[in-house]
């Protein structure tokens, strides 16, 4: 029996997207064929309680470093090789390329015969520094595959590559639970206890940082708001941003008519995706590309809720929609074009159903996670 180890840093409990996409995929796994080496979320006492409630709670063995951020260290690279050899693992699936993949000759030399490194936005920035792009193209060397989200992120680290390494990767990017995210996912009671019932609602389900652009649909609101007056944002999500969020909010005089949720329960997502209207996430790229969108799986799970969307244009984020089917595409960080393509999908109800039901569709025939896993079951 083939069986792989599965290396990295972003595992839950520790919350993220990597981490779900991680945990997603390990879940459609034969979980007698895998085995999980990922990093200790947080140290003291309450986050090995979770750590080991969590894991406890798996099909599947998880071996955690005594490490916090899990590095192609030569210490770390002896337990990954010894773990390969006590499990009989014939294969290596990094969940994060950089900087994990640099221990992809050791692994080999240690008995995996396939080895699989997952890219995701970082690696694009990765792509544009002299030293860090080195480090990238050892690790496509030291890999049979390196898989990629979509063509942005597929185009900059290809870019970083050998062209025989560029050759041989392939697109795995993260899939979308179409039996959680759907159009009767509890919207109704969300908008209920809120006292939104009857107000249009545009939601927005974000981490909330500069880049996922939040503030750009501050901006918005008040152009938003002089076609439709009952227009309500509503906020979802907790993060480093929110104070700076709440005072934009003040200061450009809508505060009433934006809603702040703070952080929710995954349990709770779908439902706060259904309360919304019209999904909007206007994300643009800061630092010069190094903070950049690596796909926006956020526009994925809202279209499966049956909403129409409106994404900025950073990075992969494009990828994620079928500009004028399923959604709109706006110029990242620009307040007017997201105001005007809000306040068209507001005042055309028409429309949104027809976009949130070509999104559902398209969810449903592309974006599925176990026709993702079963992709990753070819490559490993």
């Amino acid at each position: 029996m083939d069986k792989t180890l599965i290396v990295t840093n972003d595992f839950p409990p520790r919350p993220g997207g990597i981490q779900a996409f991680l945990h997603n995929m390990a879940l459609r796994l034969d979980p007698s064929e895998i085995v999980i080496y990922a990093s200790t979320w947080k140290r003291g006492q309450e986050g090995a309680e979770a750590t080991a409630r969590f894991d406890a709670e798996q099909p599947f063995p998880v071996v955690r470093d005594r490490t916090t951020m899990l590095l192609p260290t030569p210490r770390v690279t002896r337990r990954a090789a010894g773990l390969l050899r006590e499990h009989g693992c014939s294969s290596v699936w990094f969940g994060a390329a950089a900087p994990l993949g640099l221990m992809a000759p050791a692994l080999r030399r240690a008995g995996a015969r396939r080895l699989v490194a997952t890219t995701h936005g970082h690696e694009a920035g990765w792509a544009q520094l002299p030293a860090s792009r080195q480090l990238l193209r050892r690790i496509g060397e030291g890999t049979d595959t390196l898989t990629y989200l979509g063509e942005y992120t597929r185009s900059r680290i290809a870019g970083a590559l050998t062209a025989e390494a560029a050759a041989r990767m392939v697109q795995l990017p993260p899939g979308v639970d179409e039996k959680t995210f759907h159009p009767g996912s509890g919207g109704d009671a969300v908008r209920a206890r809120l006292g939104l019932a009857d107000r249009p609602v545009v939601v927005c389900v974000s981490r909330l940082v500069p880049r996922k652009g939040q503030d750009t649909l501050i901006r918005a609101m008040p152009r938003i708001l002089a076609a439709v007056p009952d227009a309500v944002l509503l906020i979802v999500g907790g993060g480093p941003y929110a104070k700076d969020l709440r005072k934009l909010a003040e200061e450009t005089g809508v505060a009433a008519a934006v809603r702040f949720t703070g952080p929710v329960p995954w349990e709770e997502l779908p439902a706060h995706y259904g309360a919304g209207d019209v999904f909007a996430m206007p994300c643009r790229t800061r630092r010069g590309g190094l903070d950049v969108e690596g796909l926006g799986i956020v526009y994925l799970e809202a279209s499966a809720t049956g909403l129409p969307v409106v994404a900025g244009d950073s990075g992969g984020a494009p990828d994620a929609v079928l500009d004028g089917e399923t959604g709109f595409v706006v110029r990242g960080g620009s307040a007017e074009q997201s105001a005007d393509r809000i306040v068209t999908l507001l005042r055309d109800p028409a429309l949104r159903a027809r976009m949130g039901a070509r999104g559902r569709a398209w969810v449903e025939e592309r974006w599925r996670w176990d026709l993702l896993a079963e992709r990753l079951r070819e490559l490993l």
